[in-house]
């Protein structure tokens, strides 16, 4: 086989296994939801799209919520979840959840926070895809450096 033919056909298969991948979209509510960063969420829900299925979008929001902030998210396709504890602590737990599904071959958190980056070491060593997406200011290096795949997001 040529080689081109033989570049074109792994192209190929490349593309169907981004089709046939399932994702779970995590989002860390109160680290990205804020008025200094005006993120378009059905913008990230684009982009995060691009590399496959979502099939789980949750968003973690804390207790001091409004209703018109959840009725919002729930509109827009996420799964709000409020947690009257630390944001992060509920988020990192669903995200084992996810890394263990067997339904799930990506795990996608939406956070600038180190502390997710465990979640992100072990979805790897158990053959997970990891993809972070993230905003400047206050990005971590670390986990923008651990994650497979990193898309930013922009701010409206």
């Amino acid at each position: 086989m040529h080689r081109m033919a033989m570049l074109d056909k792994f192209k190929e298969l490349l593309k169907s296994k981004k089709k046939d991948r399932n994702i779970a979209l995590l989002i860390d509510g109160p680290n990205v939801i804020r008025k200094d960063m005006r993120l378009d969420l059905v913008q990230v829900r684009k982009a995060v799209e691009k590399h496959g299925t979502i099939k789980v979008s949750k968003i973690f929001l804390d207790q001091y919520a409004s209703d018109k902030l959840i009725e919002a998210m729930t509109n827009q396709g996420f799964e709000p979840i409020i947690t009257t504890g630390d944001v992060d602590v509920t988020m990192a737990v669903e995200a084992m959840v996810q890394v263990y599904n067997p339904h799930v071959q990506a795990i996608a958190l939406m956070t600038r926070d180190i502390d997710f980056r465990p979640v992100l070491v072990k979805a790897k060593e158990l053959g997970k895809e990891t993809i972070v997406i993230g905003s400047e200011p206050g990005f971590s290096v670390a986990l923008r450096n651990t994650a497979d795949l990193v898309i930013m997001a922009e701010q409206r």
